[in-house]
């Protein structure tokens, strides 16, 4: 068994490689990294009697399926054999050499298909941009839509007005024991009163003035019975969307430890649409559920979910466990904790989408506030509350939300009987203000690309890596995607000039092409005509009717004394001379002032190679201390924000502020790490208290990082068997 290390034949990159006018025709070429690889293959082959492919079996597996073939000079029909299956097992696999099979040519086509398409986007649309904005720019059919959709919800964000907004509440306890419930207010002198209806302190005020002296009685109990359903198992989108909240990480880790763990024989094939389980799965999974929770936690049949989702392939799984007796708890060894994580979640939420449902009892209250002056109903307030009657699936999981109600039921209402007179405690009169949307994370950002039908579980991680490595959108506190300025140019030239191109409706119809392509409904050369040629015309007449951007600063030049004008660059605006020709530049004031400040808190720095001075330079990622012996020496360092206090560790190191990796919280540390791993997590304002964290460090000093765990022991049927030799790559075994 060898591996193809991941795609053997690919479109040139430094030509477009599509003959256009042959139909359309891909010239591929065997990149220089997969050459000794295919050497060898050639040879085993040649010795062999069999080839069995056993790429992955989504369209990027087929495709590579053949690519192979292509390359081997295998003979498709007699000489090379096709094997698809979901995990990687020894079950799994012996059944696939059961039944081999011959290459889906609609399922290459389809990936041809998409590949074709978005190299003439890339490669036509982009010096578009290079011509109109600045050089490097890039353009593509699916990241250039997930730009759009993060562009307008920023702009949503920067026009939105908040509003003022008061409620009034009250916390109230039965007469005969003092534990207090709270109620708002939800009607008054039967006027229901909205979110946004009270919306100044001084309503607030005359409402609260008016309910002084009030007597608070129990109008109108509602009671109901509410059966809440699991989620389903896992396809590619919903495993980024709860990782990314449970643990913030991002849609590429994920399918990086996903793979990690498909690769040794853990989880089933994680791309995937598919809600489906296997029938063994499916009655392994009660007997997982008697054995670890219950009987009365199982089911009597099995829960099947169906697929929502257009051109989702029903033949694939959803991702689960290869054996769920492997429970998480029972790994001691050979695991990172990020892949214990996943797998975690994984098992939880395939063992939950076969539990019994979650049963509730939901009470809502209403309670009359009787002025006593008045003797007539003056106000209502509503209580609400909710008691587990039966736990079922969320004894072992439940599903994290992107958003939180506002009236979410939460929380635990004493016994009311109607009329029951009620003690009051005190009355709150709380002000609150509208929130903008929020800004998208990785869940809702994959979860409304899904939505919309644009791209597909093997696209959603490529395309928000895509995004943030052009620097056209940044994350902020590690975890929200906000637009740069760069691309915010970016889209809006699009959107004005190209709108069929990042438009969600457009960019669905294609992706529902390439299903029918799939399907053997369509041929694919026809779709790329279709889309090709009124683009070209497009983009010929724009690129000669659009005018480059340029902005004009008021700074002079000291080569030609013209104003400046600011051009764009890798690391960002810059000034540059207005005459053709010249390469004088400088950085804008702000940023000059910024270096000024930077140079002056960090001129006594030395590089740490050869000991020279250090000088303030700027890169994609901010600003950074480089050696002034450059391209000589390449030293750098980060720019740290010491606090004044020396290591106590090591006292050779500065205490310096640094930032944890996952929320972003900040903790101070020795700027030697990893060398000395002293670190505290409040600021110290004087010698004694840091030497009191001192003390207390060294009583617990934090334990040194495994690196992620890049092999696994493979486990089939319980016993550890050496790992397969796998690429790296998530599209080969």
């Amino acid at each position: 068994m060898r591996s193809s290390f991941g795609h053997v034949r690919d479109l040139p990159k430094s030509t477009m490689g599509i003959d256009i006018k042959n139909g359309f025709k891909p010239k591929y070429t065997i990149p220089v990294k997969a050459k000794p690889v295919i050497a060898e293959l050639k040879e085993m082959a040649s010795k062999s009697d069999d080839v069995i492919l056993a790429t992955d079996e989504d369209r990027e597996g087929e495709a590579i399926a053949w690519h192979l073939a292509e390359a081997l000079n295998l003979d498709q029909e007699k000489g090379a054999k096709r094997i698809v299956f979901h995990e990687i097992t020894k079950t799994a696999i012996e059944e696939a050499l059961k039944h081999p099979r011959g290459i889906d040519y609609n399922l290459v086509d389809a990936q041809q298909a998409r590949r074709i398409l978005d190299r003439l986007v890339g490669y036509e649309l982009s010096p578009f941009l290079w011509k109109k904005i600045r050089y490097g720019l890039s353009a593509g059919r699916v990241q250039s839509v997930a730009l759009r959709i993060v562009v307008e919800r920023e702009r949503e964000i920067q026009s939105f007005v908040k509003q003022e907004y008061w409620s009034i509440e009250v916390d109230l306890s039965k007469k005969e024991n003092d534990r207090k419930f709270r109620a708002r207010l939800t009607k008054i002198d039967e006027k229901p009163v909205g979110k946004l209806d009270i919306s100044s302190q001084a309503e607030a005020e005359k409402i609260a003035k008016s309910l002084e002296g009030a007597e608070y009685k129990v109008g109108q109990i509602n009671r109901k019975e509410v059966v809440r359903n699991p989620a389903p198992p896992f396809t590619t989108s919903t495993l980024q969307q709860e990782a990314s909240r449970k643990f913030g990480m991002s849609a590429k880790q994920t399918m990086m430890i996903a793979q990690q763990l498909y690769e040794n024989g853990y989880i089933t094939y994680m791309r995937t649409d598919s809600l489906n389980l296997a029938e063994f799965a499916l009655q392994q999974a009660q007997e997982v559920i008697k054995e670890s929770f219950g009987k009365e936690y199982s089911l009597g049949q099995p829960r099947r979910y169906t697929t929502k989702s257009k051109g989702a392939q029903e033949a694939h799984e959803a991702i689960r466990p290869t054996d769920l007796a492997q429970k998480p708890g029972a790994f001691k060894g050979g695991f990172d904790v990020r892949q214990l994580k996943l797998y975690d979640l994984i098992w939880k939420r395939t063992i939950a989408s076969q539990m019994q449902p979650a049963v509730f009892d939901q009470t809502a209250v209403d309670i009359s506030a009787l002025n006593a002056k008045r003797s007539t109903l003056n106000a209502v307030f509503r209580a609400n509350g909710q008691v587990v009657k039966f736990d079922g699936f969320i004894r072992a999981y439940t599903e994290d939300r992107d958003e939180k109600d506002e009236d979410e039921i939460e929380g635990m209402l004493p016994e009311l009987e109607l009329n029951e007179m009620l003690n009051f405690v005190e009355l709150f009169k709380l002000q609150h203000f509208t929130e903008p949307p929020p800004r998208y994370s990785d869940a809702t950002l994959i979860k409304i690309l899904e939505a919309h039908g644009i791209g597909r579980p093997s696209t959603y991680a490529p395309t928000l890596a895509t995004i943030q490595e052009r620097d056209y959108v940044e994350k902020v506190d590690r975890r929200y995607f906000k637009p740069t300025e760069v691309g915010f140019l970016v889209n809006d030239m699009l959107v004005e000039n190209f709108p069929e191109i990042v438009d969600i409706n457009f960019t669905s119809h294609i992706e529902e092409e390439f299903d029918d392509i799939a399907e053997g409904k369509i041929k694919w050369v026809p779709v790329i005509e279709e889309f090709y040629t009124p683009f070209k015309k497009h983009l010929d007449e724009k690129t000669v009717s659009v005018e480059k951007l340029v902005e004009t600063s008021d700074t002079p030049c000291p080569h030609c004394g013209k104003m400046m004008i600011i051009k764009f660059g890798r690391t960002g605006k810059f000034l540059a001379c207005p005459e053709p020709g010249s390469k004088v530049t400088q950085p804008l004031p702000e940023e000059a002032a910024k270096i000024k400040e930077l140079e002056e808190k960090t001129k006594d720095e030395r590089c740490p190679l050869c000991g020279k001075l250090m000088a303030v330079k700027r890169g994609r990622f901010g600003f950074f201390l480089g050696c002034t012996d450059y391209p000589k020496c390449k030293g750098m360092a980060k720019i740290l924000n010491k606090t004044g206090f020396k290591c106590p560790n090591c006292n050779v190191g500065d205490l310096v502020e640094r930032k944890s990796r996952g929320r972003g919280r900040v903790f101070y540390a020795c700027s030697r790490f990893p060398e000395c791993n002293f670190l505290m997590g409040k600021k110290p304002e004087s010698e004694e208290e840091l030497k009191a964290a001192f003390e207390e460090w060294k009583k617990n000093p934090p334990k040194t990082k495994k690196p992620l765990a890049r092999s696994l022991k493979l486990r089939v049927n319980s016993e550890p068997i050496e790992p397969l030799k796998t690429s790296e790559k998530s599209d080969k075994i």
